[in-house]
């Protein structure tokens, strides 16, 4: 027997009438009692009592017509699941974001993605001065969005866009926009940073930056999680260095000044990756990027 002959008996089931059933399946009345008359063939017994005016189920017929029907809508469900994996919008997709992100760039790619393909899962995550090439390689992560690129004939690296770095001072601080011209003015502040000692692209180019004014920072406080330094700076303990995408948090305690450096932001997959999922969301975040103004 085959789905598409259980389907013509359900058909037929439901309105237990030949012309018009095969009107609505868009086959012959013959075809369809050669169908019907194959599957009881191959069951070896009647599914319908049939006369010349009416048709209707035997009592075997009308037990598969109950367990029939909800195989069926199995069979569809999951053929429609298979359907979306296929296309690229069911499944579950783990991403890798520095938290730099998570104010601004982060918020505006899931309001596509929950738009564009709602029935996704995603599984975000925040690595810590963990190498981002290993995660994907080693398949922990499907997709790393980053500060650096990765350098790899196995990952493919696209950078999404640039933004500022900036030194960060509370409200009340004396350094402002008009006054200030360069780091050597805070050399002797409390600064909250990130430990300059770790791996990260961040913390390699807070090394450069100290490195180029001349002096080593006085670290008061190490985080590797920004909005604690954000609000560590807001609390007048100290001052920070940051992306420019932290001022998206509007903190209202901190005032952002903006330096030279650049920073920027890479997503980064498996070449070759066969997950469309992975390719859609690759497309929907170089759109994003290009639009996007830090």
């Amino acid at each position: 027997m085959t789905i598409q002959q259980i389907k013509y008996f359900l058909e037929l089931s439901n309105g237990l009438h030949f012309w018009k059933t095969a009107e609505k399946v868009s086959i012959s009345q013959s075809t369809l009692s050669r169908q019907i008359q194959s599957l009881e063939d191959e069951l070896g017994f009647q599914l319908f009592e049939r006369d010349k005016r009416n048709v209707k189920l035997t009592a075997a017929g009308k037990f598969l017509q109950d367990h029939w029907t909800t195989s069926i809508n199995e069979l569809d469900r999951i053929y429609k699941q298979a359907q979306k994996i296929d296309i690229g919008t069911l499944g579950t997709i783990s991403i890798a974001y520095p938290g730099s992100i998570s104010f601004g760039f982060l918020p505006s790619l899931m309001n596509i993605l929950t738009t564009e393909m709602p029935d996704l899962k995603i599984e975000l995550t925040e690595p810590i001065d963990i190498n981002h090439e290993s995660l994907l390689l080693n398949y922990h992560i499907d997709i790393s969005l980053s500060r650096d690129e990765i350098l790899s004939p196995t990952i493919v690296s696209k950078r999404l866009y640039s933004e500022s770095v900036c030194l960060v001072v509370p409200i009340n601080h004396w350094v402002t926009e008009e006054n200030f011209t360069d780091l050597t003015m805070v050399q002797n502040e409390n600064f909250i940073i990130s430990p300059l000692q770790n791996k990260t692209y961040f913390s390699t180019l807070l090394r450069g930056i100290f490195n180029t004014n001349g002096f080593n920072p006085k670290t008061t406080i190490e985080s590797d999680f920004g909005n604690v330094i954000l609000n560590l700076v807001a609390k007048d303990l100290g001052i920070s260095i940051l992306p420019y995408s932290f001022q998206f948090a509007k903190n209202p305690n901190v005032r952002f000044i903006e330096l030279t450096e650049k920073v920027d932001l890479y997503m980064n997959w498996r070449r070759n990756d066969p997950n469309k999922i992975v390719k859609r969301i690759v497309n929907y975040s170089e759109v994003l990027g290009e639009t996007y103004i830090p």
